[in-house]
C-alpha cells in the first residue's frame, strides 16, 4: 500500500473517529443545557462535516489531491460515516438518504478549507478559523432549546359535515399505494385509525405500516365539527419518527353552507435538530404528506357514501 492510500484511509478514520467524539461531547453538553434527550444540534451536521473535511486535508496536505480527486475522498468518507451510524447508531436509511446531501457537501467544503489553510500556511488565519467554528457551536448549543411547530392542511369534501365525520374518529384501513416517494421506499405511512369510543379520554391507535403505532387520547370531541387527539406514546422507529416528537393531532369541519365540507388537518410538533431549517423543510413534507393521505381517504370513503 502506498504512502498517499494509507494518508487518504487514515484521514478518513481519524476524522470518523473524532466525529463519534464530537457527537456523543455535544449529546451530553445539550441534554445538561436542555434538560432533553436525542437532541441533535445543527454543529452536528453542518460544522461536524466541515471539521470532518478539514482533517481529510491535514493527512492529505503531502500529497497531491487535486479538486476533483478531492470529491471522491469525501464521498468516501460520507459513505464510511453513513454505514457507522447505520449500523453502531441504529439509523434508518431513509433518515441517512435526507441528512446525506448536506453532510457531503460540508466535508467537501471542509476539505478545499483544509487545503487552503494548509497551504498557506498562516497560524494567525487558522486560530481565527478555529475559534469561529467554536464560537458557532457553542452558540448552536446554547439555543438548542425544545420548540413546538404544527403543520395545517384542508380539503373540500363533497358531502355534508355529519357525513364525513363518521371517519374522522376511526377510518377503514386504506388499501391504495401511496403515492409519496418517501413512503414508497420504506417510511412509514398510515394506513387505519381505531378508537374505543367516541368521547372525550377514548384511546385512539393510528397505524402505519411496519407495525408502527401511535397511542392517542381524544381530549377534545365535538360531534360533526372537531376532534383533538394527544399523542400518548410514541413509536420507537429509527428513521425520522426518531428524530420527531408529535404533541397532538386535531380535525375541523367546517360547513360550507352547500353541501360541502372543508375538512382541516394539524399536527403539532417538536422537531429534534436544532436549528431545524434545513430538516424541517423534510418534516413538514412528511407530515403534510401523512395529512393528505389521511384527508383523502376520509374523502373518498364520505363522497362514496
Amino acid at each position: 500500500m502506498s504512502r498517499r492510500t494509507k494518508d487518504i484511509w487514515l484521514g478518513i478514520a481519524v476524522a470518523n473517529g473524532c466525529g463519534i467524539i464530537f457527537m456523543l461531547v455535544t449529546a451530553y453538553i445539550v441534554r445538561v443545557a436542555t434538560g432533553v434527550g436525542g437532541i441533535l444540534i445543527l454543529s452536528d451536521f453542518v460544522l461536524l462535516p466541515f471539521i470532518m473535511g478539514m482533517i481529510n486535508a491535514y493527512f492529505w496536505r503531502n500529497h497531491r489531491v487535486t479538486v476533483g480527486p478531492s470529491f471522491g475522498y469525501a464521498f468516501l468518507n460520507l459513505i464510511v460515516g453513513l454505514i457507522y451510524s447505520y449500523f453502531m447508531m441504529g439509523e434508518g436509511y431513509i433518515c441517512l438518504i435526507i441528512v446525506a446531501p448536506l453532510i457531503y457537501l460540508f466535508i467537501l467544503l471542509g476539505v478545499l478549507a483544509g487545503k487552503l489553510m494548509f497551504k498557506w500556511n498562516q497560524s494567525t488565519l487558522n486560530v481565527s478559523i478555529l475559534a469561529a467554528m467554536a464560537v458557532l457551536i457553542l452558540t448552536n448549543i446554547l439555543t438548542a432549546q425544545p420548540g413546538e411547530s404544527q403543520v395545517t392542511d384542508r380539503i373540500l369534501i363533497h358531502a355534508k359535515p355529519e357525513v364525513v365525520w363518521q371517519n374522522v374518529t376511526a377510518f377503514s384501513p386504506i388499501t391504495s399505494e401511496p403515492d409519496y416517494w418517501l413512503f414508497k421506499i420504506g417510511l412509514p405511512s398510515p394506513v387505519q385509525s381505531t378508537a374505543e369510543g367516541r368521547y372525550v379520554g377514548a384511546e385512539r391507535k393510528c397505524i402505519f405500516s411496519n407495525g408502527i403505532v401511535f397511542d392517542e387520547e381524544i381530549v377534545e370531541y365535538e360531534e360533526n365539527r372537531k376532534l383533538t387527539f394527544a399523542i400518548t406514546k410514541l413509536p420507537d422507529d429509527p428513521e425520522i419518527l426518531g428524530h420527531l416528537s408529535l404533541s397532538k393531532g386535531q380535525f375541523i369541519l367546517e360547513d360550507n353552507g352547500d353541501g360541502t365540507t372543508t375538512l382541516i388537518g394539524t399536527s403539532w410538533y417538536d422537531l429534534k435538530v436544532k436549528p431545524s431549517l434545513y430538516f424541517d423543510i423534510w418534516t413538514q413534507s412528511i407530515i403534510r404528506n401523512v395529512h393528505l393521505e389521511v384527508m383523502e381517504h376520509m374523502k373518498e370513503l364520505a363522497e362514496q357514501a
